[in-house]
């Protein structure tokens, strides 16, 4: 780690400090191997949740589907149709409560780590992964299921090599964050005009926006992760390391899902 000042005075201080830059090295490898971890389980988690809603939610059957209003079954793309599931996590208001609850785990996980045990704040993580999952399953209702696995394969690819980017680079990106945020801000709020306008090319600019906003969040998300471990976490280690971990992994776990998204809005074939 080049961060660390080995110019001792003795040659014992030298080889005090080569030591002591071995052992952080070997902390920060484990430390971030843990946040992949992580992520990585999370991310498992939430494919799961997501296909198996849908499995769930449709079917081909048509004696087995829901019938509307009008006496008609609901009919999805594809041939499929809602099931009795499928209409009340897809058709009714209760999906806006799956919708929002992930944003609730988020401030809860965010704002209360501190105060939770490692084992607590990880299994709220994995009920967070869960949600999302369940939230992010309509996306089978839009989307082929080819280019789905296409799109996050190509998330994959450009998310490894962006937090590579973020770990190796000699950059110091600090400065990126706040350029970083603002464009953040300003897709949310492009997204929230958009729920009124609904404008196709203003959906178009903010997939495009918000792509190059968390490509940049992954390597700068990355980064900060590997200075707090550094010049913080290094010399604490135990419970602190341990959250920190999971509220590493949650950044970037939130970076990956978002660029995902992202992308499939701009790459993905509808069904």
């Amino acid at each position: 780690m080049s961060d660390f000042d080995r110019n001792y005075a003795s040659p014992f201080g030298r080889a005090a400090g080569r030591v002591d830059a071995a052992a952080v090295d070997a902390g920060l490898r484990a430390y971030m191997l843990r946040i992949y971890n992580y992520m990585t389980i999370g991310l498992a988690i939430t494919g799961a949740a997501a296909l198996g809603v849908y499995m769930a939610a449709v079917t081909g059957d048509v004696s087995a589907a829901a019938i509307g209003a009008k006496g008609l079954p609901f009919s999805v793309s594809g041939g499929q149709y809602l099931t009795e599931f499928g209409v009340i996590m897809f058709a009714s208001p209760l999906k806006w409560v799956f919708i929002l609850a992930p944003l609730v785990m988020v401030f809860a996980i965010s704002f209360g780590i501190n105060r939770l045990k490692p084992a607590t704040a990880q299994m709220l993580f994995w009920a967070f992964a869960a949600l999302m999952g369940i939230s992010l399953s309509s996306i089978f209702l839009v989307y082929t299921h080819t280019s789905i696995v296409r799109v996050f394969f190509i998330t994959a690819a450009s998310f490894g090599a962006l937090s590579l980017y973020g770990y190796t680079t000699k950059r110091d990106l600090t400065g990126m964050g706040s350029f970083l945020m603002m464009g953040l801000f300003g897709i949310i709020l492009a997204s929230l005009v958009n729920l009124f306008v609904a404008s196709t090319m203003l959906q178009f600019i903010v997939s495009v926006v918000g792509v190059l906003v968390f490509a940049g969040l992954t390597a700068w998300d990355t980064q900060r992760l590997k200075n707090d471990y550094i010049y913080g976490y290094a010399s604490q280690g135990g419970d602190v390391a341990e959250r920190a971990a999971i509220t590493g992994a949650l950044s970037l776990y939130l970076n990956f899902i978002n660029l995902f998204t992202l992308l499939l809005q701009l790459l993905g074939q509808r069904d």
